[in-house]
């Protein structure tokens, strides 16, 4: 069972191994907002904490059988450096569709690499058939009590570096993470909220504590890969549901504008799973305005090519970027007096389409679809506004 003492040796085991991350204001995300940064953390997220423990507790027999593990990345990366550092070898089952950054660093930390068809829990079933087949020692990412007291570390941080901490935001996916915090909270400051945050496309714990058993989901669909997990474990819902006091969920957009905004004003990189807690906080879905909140940024291994698309579903979230369809008349000078109403309102044109066989056209008119940057909400709602006064429709309205 989880104990305190399991949790404090686990602090011991990771001196000098796990980093001791930063936790910071944030004000220009909201007056009581403090980032506790695991995205700077060795291998990049929280999950070399609980990974490292587990590892190191194991017998010299059980690491000779090799450490098998399922991950959508970050736990992944966890194990194949916590055994390549404690001499085992390392199997670790991925989903085919995970960021190729986190599918190479897990090779370079020496890992053999299955990549699976499907989500987390497909990895999940291949690697339970692989350790039945081969006798590998199994390290679950998230259900098991050495994994869940190597996160608890993390409470015992944040309780030294924020005394007075009121609140603390955790994202959750199988639940190993908020599970070691929200215990070690209440055994040491009962009266500190623990609040955790899902995917809307991801709700797997969220559902299940709503309705008081293990629920799972039939597909989960997130850019938060992290957290993308349709069944909690066993002892991570019994955990969350004697510790945890409320869970959330964000949408997509507001995940993208988290991961903009930590990088706009923070000058760091989440990714998807990592920038729930400050979506949590951005969106009031959490009341973080009269308590000192803890938003628990638990990852930053974000694939480049996601992160741009993100970036612009983060831009477009928070009136940065909009697009507008509209319609002239197919005579010379009509594209030009549409041009200069949009250039009045000091939007800037990144792309144009004039198209004369669109579907929504008359015989005599164009439709032109423009995607303009903008400041923000409000300049885009005044843009509308002008080319209405104008006569232009708002086809995409």
């Amino acid at each position: 069972m989880l104990t305190m003492d399991m949790i404090q040796d686990a602090r011991r085991v990771l001196d000098g191994v796990a980093r001791l991350t930063p936790l910071y204001q944030a004000p220009a995300i909201g007056e009581n907002i403090y980032i506790k940064a695991e995205n700077l953390q060795m291998t990049g997220a929280f999950k070399l904490r609980g990974a490292y423990y587990k590892v190191s507790s194991l017998t010299e027999e059980e690491k000779a059988r090799g450490v098998i593990a399922c991950s959508a990345g970050n736990h992944a990366q966890g194990i194949a450096y916590s055994a390549a550092h404690n001499g085992a070898r390392s199997i670790i089952c991925m989903p085919a569709g995970a960021p190729l950054s986190k599918i190479e660093a897990t090779k370079k930390y020496g890992a053999e690499v299955v990549l699976v068809d499907g989500v987390y829990d497909d990895a999940y079933k291949k690697a339970v058939e692989l350790t039945n087949e081969h006798g590998y020692t199994f390290a679950h990412p998230f259900d098991d009590e050495k994994v869940i007291a190597g996160q608890g570390t993390i409470a015992l941080e944040i309780l030294d570096q924020l005394p007075d901490v009121e609140q603390i935001i955790v994202p959750i996916g199988g639940g190993g993470l908020i599970s070691g915090i929200a215990y070690a909270v209440k055994h040491i400051k009962p009266e500190c909220r623990v609040i955790g945050v899902q995917a809307a496309g991801a709700p797997s714990m969220y559902k299940s504590i709503q309705q008081n058993k293990i629920i799972e989901l039939p597909s989960v669909s997130t850019i938060a890969d992290g957290i993308a997990v349709k069944k909690p474990g066993e002892l991570t819902f019994q955990l969350c549901s004697k510790y945890v006091d409320e869970i959330v969920t964000v949408s997509e957009d507001e995940i993208a504008s988290a991961i903009l905004t930590l990088m706009e004003t923070q000058k760091t990189v989440a990714e998807g799973a990592g920038a729930t807690s400050v979506a949590a906080a951005m969106f009031d879905k959490v009341d973080a305005g009269s308590k000192k909140t803890v938003c628990l940024v638990s990852g930053g291994n974000i694939d480049v090519s996601i992160l741009s698309r993100v970036i612009t579903r983060g831009l477009t979230k928070t009136g940065r970027i909009t697009e507008f369809a509209t319609k002239v008349t197919d005579k010379p000078g009509q594209l030009n007096a549409l041009l200069q109403q949009v250039a009045q309102t000091g939007a800037n044109i990144i792309s144009i389409d004039h198209n004369r066989e669109a579907q929504k056209s008359e015989i005599n008119s164009c439709v032109v679809s423009m995607v303009l940057e903008t400041r923000n909400t409000e300049h885009v709602e005044s843009i509308r506004e002008t080319l209405k006064k104008a006569g232009y429709p708002i086809l995409n309205d």
